[in-house]
Protein backbone atom coordinates (compact mmCIF):
# COMPACT_ATOMS: atom_id res chain seq x y z
CA UNK A 1 0.00 0.00 0.00
CA UNK A 2 1.20 3.20 -0.80
CA UNK A 3 1.00 6.20 1.65
CA UNK A 4 -1.22 8.14 -0.83
CA UNK A 5 -3.64 5.55 0.12
CA UNK A 6 -2.72 5.11 3.67
CA UNK A 7 -4.17 8.51 4.77
CA UNK A 8 -7.56 10.11 3.68
CA UNK A 9 -8.18 13.50 4.08
CA UNK A 10 -10.55 15.31 7.00
CA UNK A 11 -13.30 16.22 3.78
CA UNK A 12 -13.53 12.11 3.48
CA UNK A 13 -11.22 12.01 0.28
CA UNK A 14 -8.01 9.66 -0.43
CA UNK A 15 -4.82 11.49 -0.49
CA UNK A 16 -4.34 10.59 -4.00
CA UNK A 17 -7.64 12.82 -4.89
CA UNK A 18 -6.59 15.32 -3.18
CA UNK A 19 -3.36 15.53 -4.52
CA UNK A 20 -4.85 15.40 -7.82
CA UNK A 21 -5.28 19.62 -7.86
CA UNK A 22 -2.73 21.61 -8.66
CA UNK A 23 -3.11 23.35 -5.64
CA UNK A 24 -2.65 20.82 -3.47
CA UNK A 25 0.40 19.51 -5.64
CA UNK A 26 1.95 23.16 -4.96
CA UNK A 27 1.48 22.16 -1.12
CA UNK A 28 4.22 19.11 -1.62
CA UNK A 29 6.46 20.79 -4.41
CA UNK A 30 6.86 24.31 -2.63
CA UNK A 31 8.36 23.15 0.20
CA UNK A 32 10.18 20.33 -0.79
CA UNK A 33 11.54 22.58 -3.65
CA UNK A 34 12.65 24.67 -1.09
CA UNK A 35 14.60 22.02 0.73
CA UNK A 36 16.31 21.40 -2.33
CA UNK A 37 17.10 25.45 -3.00
CA UNK A 38 18.76 25.69 0.19
CA UNK A 39 20.97 22.34 0.24
CA UNK A 40 22.09 23.99 -3.24
CA UNK A 41 22.69 27.37 -1.68
CA UNK A 42 25.02 26.19 0.66
CA UNK A 43 27.05 24.01 -1.87
CA UNK A 44 27.52 27.36 -3.32
CA UNK A 45 28.43 29.72 -0.68
CA UNK A 46 31.64 28.97 -0.87
CA UNK A 47 33.16 28.80 -4.56
CA UNK A 48 32.18 32.45 -5.42
CA UNK A 49 34.93 33.73 -2.38
CA UNK A 50 37.48 30.95 -3.02
CA UNK A 51 39.86 34.01 -4.07
CA UNK A 52 39.08 36.05 -0.69
CA UNK A 53 39.24 32.88 1.59
CA UNK A 54 42.71 32.14 -0.05
CA UNK A 55 44.34 35.50 1.21
CA UNK A 56 42.30 35.27 4.94
CA UNK A 57 43.28 31.73 5.37
CA UNK A 58 47.33 32.00 3.17
CA UNK A 59 46.56 28.77 1.51
CA UNK A 60 46.43 27.65 -1.89
CA UNK A 61 43.65 26.57 -3.97
CA UNK A 62 44.47 22.66 -3.41
CA UNK A 63 43.96 23.14 0.48
CA UNK A 64 40.47 24.80 -0.28
CA UNK A 65 39.52 22.29 -2.99
CA UNK A 66 40.16 20.30 -0.02
CA UNK A 67 37.15 21.62 1.99
CA UNK A 68 34.98 20.11 -0.81
CA UNK A 69 36.42 17.04 -1.11
CA UNK A 70 35.68 16.45 2.62
CA UNK A 71 32.10 17.78 2.66
CA UNK A 72 31.94 15.31 -0.70
CA UNK A 73 33.33 12.35 0.88
CA UNK A 74 31.18 12.41 4.23
CA UNK A 75 28.24 12.99 2.12
CA UNK A 76 29.13 10.24 -0.33
CA UNK A 77 29.65 7.94 2.46
CA UNK A 78 26.42 8.63 4.31
CA UNK A 79 23.91 8.55 1.06
CA UNK A 80 23.25 5.05 1.05
CA UNK A 81 22.34 4.59 4.57
CA UNK A 82 20.17 7.86 4.30
CA UNK A 83 18.46 6.32 1.57
CA UNK A 84 17.40 3.42 3.14
CA UNK A 85 16.71 5.15 6.15
CA UNK A 86 14.32 6.91 4.59
CA UNK A 87 12.74 4.13 3.34
CA UNK A 88 12.29 2.65 7.02
CA UNK A 89 11.79 5.76 9.04
CA UNK A 90 10.17 8.32 6.49
CA UNK A 91 11.24 10.97 4.53
CA UNK A 92 10.28 14.03 6.51
CA UNK A 93 11.52 13.48 10.09
CA UNK A 94 15.14 13.12 8.03
CA UNK A 95 14.91 16.12 5.99
CA UNK A 96 13.75 18.33 9.07
CA UNK A 97 17.15 17.58 10.55
CA UNK A 98 18.75 17.71 7.92
CA UNK A 99 17.73 21.48 7.09
CA UNK A 100 18.37 22.30 10.96
CA UNK A 101 21.57 20.83 11.13
CA UNK A 102 23.48 22.45 7.30
CA UNK A 103 22.11 25.71 8.15
CA UNK A 104 23.70 25.54 11.45
CA UNK A 105 27.13 24.04 10.23
CA UNK A 106 27.48 26.78 7.76
CA UNK A 107 26.40 29.39 10.22
CA UNK A 108 29.35 27.61 12.08
CA UNK A 109 31.54 28.56 9.53
CA UNK A 110 30.79 31.97 9.49
CA UNK A 111 31.23 32.29 13.15
CA UNK A 112 34.70 30.54 13.32
CA UNK A 113 36.39 31.68 10.17
CA UNK A 114 39.45 29.70 10.32
CA UNK A 115 40.23 26.79 7.88
CA UNK A 116 40.80 23.77 10.47
CA UNK A 117 37.06 24.57 11.05
CA UNK A 118 35.52 24.80 7.58
CA UNK A 119 37.35 21.20 7.51
CA UNK A 120 35.52 19.84 10.33
CA UNK A 121 32.16 21.64 9.96
CA UNK A 122 32.51 20.71 6.22
CA UNK A 123 32.28 16.80 7.17
CA UNK A 124 29.21 17.79 9.35
CA UNK A 125 27.52 19.49 6.46
CA UNK A 126 28.52 16.84 3.88
CA UNK A 127 26.56 14.18 6.99
CA UNK A 128 23.12 16.73 6.79
CA UNK A 129 23.65 16.93 2.79
CA UNK A 130 23.08 13.69 2.00
CA UNK A 131 19.70 13.91 3.25
CA UNK A 132 18.07 15.73 0.56
CA UNK A 133 17.90 13.86 -2.30
CA UNK A 134 16.85 10.78 -0.98
CA UNK A 135 13.84 12.32 1.14
CA UNK A 136 13.39 14.63 -2.08
CA UNK A 137 12.88 12.24 -4.16
CA UNK A 138 10.77 9.99 -2.26
CA UNK A 139 8.32 12.53 -1.23
CA UNK A 140 7.46 14.00 -4.26
CA UNK A 141 6.95 10.23 -5.93
CA UNK A 142 5.28 8.97 -3.07
CA UNK A 143 2.54 12.23 -3.07
CA UNK A 144 2.99 13.62 -6.80
CA UNK A 145 0.64 12.00 -9.51
CA UNK A 146 3.04 10.25 -11.94
CA UNK A 147 1.23 11.93 -14.60
CA UNK A 148 3.01 15.44 -13.13
CA UNK A 149 6.31 13.88 -12.28
CA UNK A 150 8.32 14.83 -15.05
CA UNK A 151 6.78 18.73 -13.96
CA UNK A 152 7.38 18.06 -10.50
CA UNK A 153 11.03 16.58 -10.84
CA UNK A 154 11.86 19.92 -12.72
CA UNK A 155 10.55 22.17 -10.38
CA UNK A 156 12.13 20.43 -7.94
CA UNK A 157 15.46 20.40 -9.89
CA UNK A 158 15.15 24.24 -10.56
CA UNK A 159 14.76 24.86 -7.56
CA UNK A 160 17.96 23.70 -6.63
CA UNK A 161 19.50 25.83 -9.22
CA UNK A 162 18.25 28.88 -8.33
CA UNK A 163 19.35 27.99 -5.04
CA UNK A 164 23.03 28.05 -6.50
CA UNK A 165 22.34 31.25 -8.59
CA UNK A 166 21.10 32.83 -5.75
CA UNK A 167 24.33 32.27 -3.38
CA UNK A 168 26.95 33.60 -5.48
CA UNK A 169 25.00 36.62 -5.81
CA UNK A 170 24.01 36.78 -2.25
CA UNK A 171 28.17 35.97 -1.48
CA UNK A 172 29.02 38.56 -4.07
CA UNK A 173 26.76 41.23 -2.50
CA UNK A 174 27.68 40.78 1.42
CA UNK A 175 31.26 40.13 1.25
CA UNK A 176 31.88 43.11 -0.80
CA UNK A 177 29.74 45.26 1.66
CA UNK A 178 30.17 43.62 4.99
CA UNK A 179 32.83 40.42 4.73
CA UNK A 180 32.08 36.71 3.38
CA UNK A 181 31.58 35.85 7.10
CA UNK A 182 28.57 37.74 7.43
CA UNK A 183 27.34 36.18 4.05
CA UNK A 184 28.09 32.17 5.61
CA UNK A 185 25.80 33.30 9.03
CA UNK A 186 22.92 34.98 6.85
CA UNK A 187 22.12 31.22 6.27
CA UNK A 188 20.64 30.77 9.11
CA UNK A 189 17.98 32.49 8.27
CA UNK A 190 17.35 31.18 5.55
CA UNK A 191 17.24 27.32 6.89
CA UNK A 192 15.33 28.98 9.63
CA UNK A 193 12.57 29.72 6.87
CA UNK A 194 12.25 26.51 4.95
CA UNK A 195 12.33 24.46 7.90
CA UNK A 196 9.21 26.37 8.87
CA UNK A 197 7.73 25.68 5.59
CA UNK A 198 7.99 21.91 6.00
CA UNK A 199 6.43 21.99 9.52
CA UNK A 200 3.55 24.02 8.55
CA UNK A 201 2.99 21.77 5.09
CA UNK A 202 3.84 18.15 6.96
CA UNK A 203 0.22 17.04 6.12
CA UNK A 204 0.51 17.20 2.90
CA UNK A 205 3.89 15.50 3.05
CA UNK A 206 3.46 11.76 2.76
CA UNK A 207 5.45 8.78 2.17
CA UNK A 208 5.36 5.69 3.45
CA UNK A 209 7.43 4.28 6.63
CA UNK A 210 6.34 1.12 8.22
CA UNK A 211 4.50 2.19 11.48
CA UNK A 212 5.29 0.64 14.71
CA UNK A 213 3.61 -2.63 15.52
CA UNK A 214 2.02 -2.05 19.25
CA UNK A 215 1.80 -6.05 20.90
CA UNK A 216 0.03 -6.66 24.45
CA UNK A 217 2.12 -8.70 27.13
CA UNK A 218 -0.89 -11.21 27.00
CA UNK A 219 0.01 -11.68 23.00
CA UNK A 220 3.81 -11.49 23.09
CA UNK A 221 4.33 -15.27 23.35
CA UNK A 222 2.04 -15.52 20.15
CA UNK A 223 3.68 -12.91 18.25
CA UNK A 224 7.50 -14.27 18.34
CA UNK A 225 6.99 -16.70 16.05
CA UNK A 226 5.60 -13.45 13.83
CA UNK A 227 8.98 -11.29 14.64
CA UNK A 228 10.76 -14.11 13.66
CA UNK A 229 9.30 -13.91 10.26
CA UNK A 230 9.43 -10.27 10.11
CA UNK A 231 13.23 -10.07 11.05
CA UNK A 232 13.72 -12.69 8.43
CA UNK A 233 11.71 -10.78 5.72
CA UNK A 234 13.51 -7.93 6.69
CA UNK A 235 16.94 -9.50 6.19
CA UNK A 236 15.44 -10.77 2.70
CA UNK A 237 14.32 -6.54 2.29
CA UNK A 238 17.56 -5.67 2.76
CA UNK A 239 19.72 -8.49 0.64
CA UNK A 240 16.95 -7.30 -2.64
CA UNK A 241 18.04 -3.68 -1.74
CA UNK A 242 21.21 -3.76 -2.03
CA UNK A 243 20.92 -6.48 -5.58
CA UNK A 244 18.63 -3.90 -6.65
CA UNK A 245 21.33 -1.36 -6.31
CA UNK A 246 24.19 -3.40 -7.77
CA UNK A 247 21.92 -3.73 -11.03
CA UNK A 248 23.28 -3.05 -14.55
CA UNK A 249 20.69 0.08 -14.73
CA UNK A 250 21.36 1.30 -11.26
CA UNK A 251 25.14 1.17 -11.60
CA UNK A 252 25.33 3.15 -15.19
CA UNK A 253 23.10 5.88 -13.24
CA UNK A 254 24.96 5.67 -10.77
CA UNK A 255 28.13 6.44 -13.19
CA UNK A 256 25.81 9.02 -15.22
CA UNK A 257 25.83 10.96 -11.42
CA UNK A 258 29.82 10.33 -10.83
CA UNK A 259 30.21 11.77 -14.49
CA UNK A 260 28.08 14.78 -14.20
CA UNK A 261 29.30 15.79 -10.84
CA UNK A 262 33.04 15.38 -12.44
CA UNK A 263 31.87 17.94 -15.22
CA UNK A 264 30.06 20.68 -13.43
CA UNK A 265 31.97 20.57 -10.19
CA UNK A 266 35.04 22.17 -11.88
CA UNK A 267 33.72 24.57 -13.10
CA UNK A 268 31.15 25.59 -10.34
CA UNK A 269 34.46 25.62 -7.79
CA UNK A 270 36.86 27.54 -9.88
CA UNK A 271 35.38 28.78 -13.04
CA UNK A 272 35.28 32.14 -11.24
CA UNK A 273 39.25 32.08 -10.44
CA UNK A 274 39.85 30.02 -13.84
CA UNK A 275 38.03 33.46 -15.71
CA UNK A 276 40.03 36.16 -13.34
CA UNK A 277 43.39 34.35 -14.87
CA UNK A 278 42.76 33.49 -18.93
CA UNK A 279 39.91 36.31 -19.79
CA UNK A 280 40.21 40.04 -19.06
CA UNK A 281 37.59 40.03 -16.38
CA UNK A 282 36.93 41.25 -12.72
CA UNK A 283 36.49 39.20 -9.72
CA UNK A 284 32.70 40.45 -10.18
CA UNK A 285 32.23 39.84 -13.57
CA UNK A 286 33.86 36.32 -13.12
CA UNK A 287 31.16 36.02 -10.30
CA UNK A 288 28.37 37.10 -12.89
CA UNK A 289 29.55 34.50 -15.44
CA UNK A 290 29.44 31.53 -12.66
CA UNK A 291 25.91 32.94 -11.45
CA UNK A 292 24.38 33.01 -15.52
CA UNK A 293 25.71 29.37 -15.71
CA UNK A 294 23.57 28.57 -12.85
CA UNK A 295 20.49 31.12 -14.06
CA UNK A 296 20.40 29.37 -16.92
CA UNK A 297 20.67 25.92 -15.79
CA UNK A 298 17.45 26.98 -13.50
CA UNK A 299 15.75 28.19 -16.54
CA UNK A 300 16.82 24.97 -18.78
CA UNK A 301 15.27 22.47 -15.95
CA UNK A 302 11.99 24.22 -16.50
CA UNK A 303 12.22 23.42 -20.43
CA UNK A 304 13.63 19.89 -19.61
CA UNK A 305 10.73 18.88 -17.38
CA UNK A 306 8.06 19.92 -20.32
CA UNK A 307 10.47 17.92 -22.52
CA UNK A 308 10.66 15.20 -19.71
CA UNK A 309 6.55 14.88 -19.82
CA UNK A 310 6.83 14.63 -23.40
CA UNK A 311 9.09 12.32 -24.63
CA UNK A 312 10.14 8.34 -23.80
CA UNK A 313 13.85 9.21 -25.00
CA UNK A 314 15.25 10.83 -21.96
CA UNK A 315 18.55 9.48 -23.19
CA UNK A 316 19.01 10.97 -25.99
CA UNK A 317 18.14 14.10 -24.24
CA UNK A 318 20.80 14.05 -21.84
CA UNK A 319 23.11 13.47 -24.71
CA UNK A 320 22.25 16.03 -26.77
CA UNK A 321 22.40 18.34 -24.03
CA UNK A 322 25.36 17.44 -22.70
CA UNK A 323 27.22 17.50 -26.00
CA UNK A 324 26.03 21.09 -26.76
CA UNK A 325 27.05 21.89 -23.24
CA UNK A 326 30.44 20.75 -23.76
CA UNK A 327 31.67 22.67 -27.09
CA UNK A 328 29.98 25.75 -25.33
CA UNK A 329 32.52 25.32 -22.34
CA UNK A 330 35.66 24.23 -24.55
CA UNK A 331 35.06 27.42 -26.44
CA UNK A 332 34.67 29.72 -23.42
CA UNK A 333 38.04 28.59 -21.91
CA UNK A 334 40.48 28.71 -24.84
CA UNK A 335 39.35 31.73 -27.06
CA UNK A 336 39.45 35.18 -26.01
CA UNK A 337 35.98 36.77 -25.37
CA UNK A 338 35.00 40.44 -23.67
CA UNK A 339 32.95 39.62 -20.53
CA UNK A 340 29.75 40.12 -21.97
CA UNK A 341 30.32 37.09 -24.04
CA UNK A 342 31.78 35.38 -21.33
CA UNK A 343 28.67 35.87 -19.36
CA UNK A 344 26.30 35.05 -22.45
CA UNK A 345 28.50 31.75 -22.91
CA UNK A 346 28.16 30.75 -19.70
CA UNK A 347 24.32 31.17 -19.96
CA UNK A 348 23.87 28.98 -22.52
CA UNK A 349 26.03 26.34 -21.41
CA UNK A 350 23.86 26.58 -18.38
CA UNK A 351 20.72 26.17 -19.99
CA UNK A 352 21.81 23.01 -22.12
CA UNK A 353 23.15 21.68 -18.34
CA UNK A 354 19.79 22.12 -16.98
CA UNK A 355 17.82 20.93 -19.70
CA UNK A 356 19.53 17.43 -18.81
CA UNK A 357 18.28 16.86 -15.32
CA UNK A 358 14.16 16.31 -15.73
CA UNK A 359 15.44 13.79 -17.93
CA UNK A 360 18.03 12.25 -15.91
CA UNK A 361 15.06 12.08 -12.87
CA UNK A 362 12.68 10.27 -15.28
CA UNK A 363 15.85 7.68 -16.58
CA UNK A 364 16.45 6.82 -12.60
CA UNK A 365 12.53 6.66 -11.24
CA UNK A 366 12.23 4.44 -14.86
CA UNK A 367 13.97 1.87 -13.54
CA UNK A 368 13.49 1.88 -9.44
CA UNK A 369 10.78 -0.18 -8.20
CA UNK A 370 7.61 1.11 -6.01
CA UNK A 371 8.92 1.75 -2.70
CA UNK A 372 13.14 2.12 -3.54
CA UNK A 373 13.08 5.96 -4.22
CA UNK A 374 15.12 6.29 -1.06
CA UNK A 375 17.40 3.97 -1.41
CA UNK A 376 18.21 4.38 -4.96
CA UNK A 377 18.38 8.32 -5.30
CA UNK A 378 20.50 7.73 -2.12
CA UNK A 379 22.82 5.27 -3.73
CA UNK A 380 23.31 7.04 -7.33
CA UNK A 381 23.11 10.33 -5.80
CA UNK A 382 26.45 9.20 -3.98
CA UNK A 383 27.86 9.56 -7.45
CA UNK A 384 27.68 12.96 -7.25
CA UNK A 385 29.80 13.41 -4.41
CA UNK A 386 32.12 10.63 -5.42
CA UNK A 387 32.66 12.98 -8.22
CA UNK A 388 32.56 15.84 -6.16
CA UNK A 389 35.23 14.77 -3.95
CA UNK A 390 37.63 13.50 -6.81
CA UNK A 391 37.56 16.79 -8.95
CA UNK A 392 37.93 19.51 -6.27
CA UNK A 393 41.48 19.25 -5.31
CA UNK A 394 42.05 17.73 -8.99
CA UNK A 395 41.14 20.93 -10.88
CA UNK A 396 42.62 23.42 -7.48
CA UNK A 397 46.16 21.29 -8.43
CA UNK A 398 45.39 22.61 -11.49
CA UNK A 399 45.08 25.83 -10.87
CA UNK A 400 47.82 26.19 -8.43
CA UNK A 401 50.50 25.06 -11.44
CA UNK A 402 49.17 27.63 -13.39
CA UNK A 403 46.91 25.67 -16.16
CA UNK A 404 43.60 27.28 -15.38
CA UNK A 405 42.61 26.52 -19.19
CA UNK A 406 43.05 22.60 -18.43
CA UNK A 407 39.60 23.09 -16.65
CA UNK A 408 37.85 23.97 -19.94
CA UNK A 409 39.29 20.78 -21.80
CA UNK A 410 38.44 18.19 -18.33
CA UNK A 411 34.85 19.58 -17.84
CA UNK A 412 34.19 18.91 -21.20
CA UNK A 413 35.72 15.45 -21.48
CA UNK A 414 34.00 14.27 -18.86
CA UNK A 415 30.96 15.22 -20.10
CA UNK A 416 31.13 13.22 -23.07
CA UNK A 417 31.94 10.11 -20.49
CA UNK A 418 28.71 11.31 -19.27
CA UNK A 419 26.56 10.41 -22.69
CA UNK A 420 28.31 7.43 -22.53
CA UNK A 421 26.84 6.34 -19.10
CA UNK A 422 23.44 8.01 -19.86
CA UNK A 423 23.41 5.42 -22.86
CA UNK A 424 24.56 2.32 -21.24
CA UNK A 425 22.08 2.78 -18.50
CA UNK A 426 19.23 3.03 -21.79
CA UNK A 427 20.17 -0.11 -23.52
CA UNK A 428 20.56 -2.19 -20.30
CA UNK A 429 17.30 -1.20 -18.99
CA UNK A 430 15.36 -3.76 -20.40
CA UNK A 431 16.64 -6.66 -19.60
CA UNK A 432 17.63 -5.67 -16.18
CA UNK A 433 13.71 -4.44 -15.25
CA UNK A 434 12.19 -7.51 -16.95
CA UNK A 435 14.42 -9.26 -14.32
CA UNK A 436 13.49 -7.03 -11.01
CA UNK A 437 10.14 -7.00 -12.08
CA UNK A 438 9.95 -11.03 -11.84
Amino acid sequence: MTATTQAGGADGKSDAARVASPALNARVIVPVGAAHFLSHYLIYLLPPILPLLKADFAVGYTELGLIMTVFNLASGLTHVPMGFLVDRLGALRLLLIGVALSSLTYVGMGVFASYTAMLFLAAIAGVANSVYHPADYALLSASVPARRMGRAFSLHTFAGFAGGAAAPLVMAYVSLQWGWRLGLMLTGFVGLAVWLLLVVNRRYLQHSAPAPQKTSQKTSEQSQPAAAASGEAGRKVQKSGIALLLSAPILMCFLFFVMLSMSQGGLSTFAVAAFVSIQDVSLQQSQMALTMFLVGSAVGVLLGGYIADHTRHHEWVAVAGFLTTAVVVFLVGNVMLSAGWVIAAMALAGLNFGAIMPSRDMLVRAVTPEGSMGKVFGFVSTGLNLGGAITPVFFGWLMDQGEPRLLFWFAPAFMVLATLTVLAARFSQPKATAALKA
